[in-house]
């Protein structure tokens, strides 16, 4: 059987280790469907993996990595043929099954979308889980019925992954953004995503009054916690907070939305999401340096998007 690199977590005497490796192809997982994959990116789930600083992973040895695009090599699922260009994030890749920091994966057929006409497997990885999390919740707030014309709308975490592109994504439908940051400093990255204000996280870290001035119609909040807890207490009555992560790392759960959900928010991505701002929020790296690249997300140094390149 052919080899393949790949970033391997191995069970280790204290805790676990990990190193850039040669996989062998046998210790494939099952699965209907095998990907050669182009590009991938790194998320706060990812880095806790590498780092082995949260018990991410549930077996060894494991393959790093939660989300993937590329391109179908094999195929006995009625839906997918050699050649299909596809996207997988989630399902529980990188902590149960075999992830995506490698040149190969074999997962279900089930578990794919196909990659948007007009976006490329670099974009689709561009957004990623986290922009893919940032788009579940502007459908959440739009299935509560928010519109730009019911007021602003409050953007929290807003320099990480799904603050950035929630924020690119709000302003170009319309809304007036206030994006919530604890790194002032990217003020002017914040503004030119479409922030209308920038506001310091301070503002909302201290204990939530049980009814507060109103501020905004809605949000979407990565933070949790107390700021959560604060931006409800502000919240215009009738208006809609979706909350999709808490700043311990943990991460929407979005193996658990159902498929046609799964299209519906890739198809609004490469629809709604502005290609110029998608680039201004990602920098891209190689396979060798993720590990790197893992330290810096969990320790909170990274702004927007990291994009990986596999092959």
């Amino acid at each position: 059987m052919a080899t393949f690199k790949a970033i391997r977590i191995d069970k280790a005497e204290k805790g676990t280790a990990v190193a850039l490796t040669q996989f062998d192809e046998a210790e494939l997982m099952d699965g209907d469907v095998t990907v050669s994959v182009e590009w991938s990116t790194v998320n706060y789930k990812d880095g806790l993996a590498v780092t082995g600083k949260a018990p991410v992973v549930r077996r060894f040895p494991m393959i790093a990595g939660i989300d993937f695009a590329g391109t179908v090599v094999q195929s006995s699922h009625s839906l997918w043929k050699p050649g299909d260009k596809v996207i997988c994030n989630g399902w529980g890749m990188g902590e149960t099954h075999l992830g995506a920091y490698a040149q190969k994966a074999r997962v279900k057929g089930d578990w794919l979308v196909r990659l948007p006409e007009g976006m490329s497997t670099r974009d689709a990885m561009a957004i990623g889980t986290a922009g893919y999390t940032a788009m579940l919740s502007v459908l959440a707030l739009e299935q509560h019925g928010l519109t730009p014309k019911h007021g602003p709308v409050v953007v929290t975490g807003a320099a990480g992954g799904v603050g950035s592109v929630a924020i690119a994504v709000l302003s170009k439908l319309g809304y007036h953004v206030i994006a919530s940051t604890g790194r002032m400093s990217e003020a002017a990255y914040l503004r030119d995503l479409g922030a209308a204000e920038v506001i310091d996280r301070s503002e909302l870290s201290g204990p939530a009054k049980p009814l507060a001035k109103e501020r905004w119609a809605g949000g979407i909040d990565s933070v949790g916690s107390t700021t959560l807890a604060n931006l409800l207490s502000m919240t215009k009555y009738r208006g809609a907070i979706a909350a999709c992560g808490l700043a311990a790392g943990m991460d929407l759960p979005s193996s658990v939305a159902p498929i046609e959900l799964r299209k519906n928010a890739w198809s609004r991505l490469a629809s709604d999401l502005d290609r110029k701002k998608l680039t201004e929020i990602t920098h891209e790296i190689g396979l060798d340096q993720v590990i790197a690249a893992g330290a810096r997300i969990v320790a909170g140094e990274v702004r927007g998007r990291i994009v990986v390149k596999i092959v």
